[in-house]
């Protein structure tokens, strides 16, 4: 949940600084990644994903547009400027890089990366974010198939589709797992085989939005229509 900065007591200038510049972030990352697909993003939408009331939203929202960061339009939903869509993305390459290091050099578990760096992502100068990328041969994506944007700012675009939308016989492979802050969903779908990479054959559909069957390598997985939907698969023809 965002901090409410309103809500910190006299004499905490530095927190307050500190609350400013993370919760800018946090609002600017939300904004790009819900509107992948779209051009405005809704206050409701946003005010959803930060999990604050509308009132707070809409405040911080202000805020951002008083910066030019925003596009602000009062009944028609918010759009990143150039300067937001840039600082959004800084923060979405350290986030993901950050997640991919706890794991090669740290150990982590890949439900566990999330909530790291999460904190981290506002705190790594760009010296380290370099010797981070570097370290780890300049990757294009995070553990759960997120794409890392360049230093540019360009970022890697792949056709996918939801696997709960393929047909019987449909080959694939897992590339993307769209709720990756879902912990237990992924040690579920580690458990499973269903990780970035893995190949797959749809050997059933349920009817009536029932589950799918999958076929990997030498075993059969089934799963449920709602989590299919947060996996992302290329076809492989």
């Amino acid at each position: 949940m965002s901090p409410i900065i309103e809500n910190l007591p006299d004499g905490s200038s530095s927190q307050r600084d500190n609350l400013n510049h993370q919760a800018i972030e946090d609002y600017l990352k939300t904004i790009y990644v819900l509107a992948e697909g779209d051009e405005r993003v809704s206050t409701s939408r946003i005010a959803e994903a930060r999990e604050v009331k509308p009132a707070s939203a809409t405040n911080m929202i202000q805020r951002l547009a008083r910066l030019n960061l925003v596009d602000y339009e009062k009944h028609n939903g918010v759009m990143l400027t150039e300067a937001g869509r840039h600082i959004a993305l800084e923060v979405i390459r350290h986030h993901r890089l950050i997640e991919l290091y706890l794991m090669e050099a740290l150990g982590f578990r890949w439900d566990e990366v999330h909530e790291q760096a999460d904190v981290l992502e506002h705190v790594i100068s760009e010296k380290l974010e370099e010797r981070i990328a570097a370290a780890l041969n300049h990757p294009t994506v995070d553990p759960h198939g997120d794409p890392i944007p360049s230093l540019e700012g360009a970022i890697l675009s792949v056709n996918m589709q939801p696997l709960s939308s393929l047909e019987e016989g449909s080959r694939g492979r897992v590339a993307r797992i769209v709720d990756d802050a879902n912990s237990e969903m992924l040690r579920y779908l580690a458990m499973l085989g269903l990780v970035p990479g893995t190949s797959f054959r749809v050997i059933d559909v349920a009817p009536f939005d029932g589950p799918i069957t999958l076929e990997l390598e030498d075993s059969h997985k089934v799963v449920g229509r709602n989590v299919a939907a947060t996996i992302l698969v290329e076809v492989v023809l």
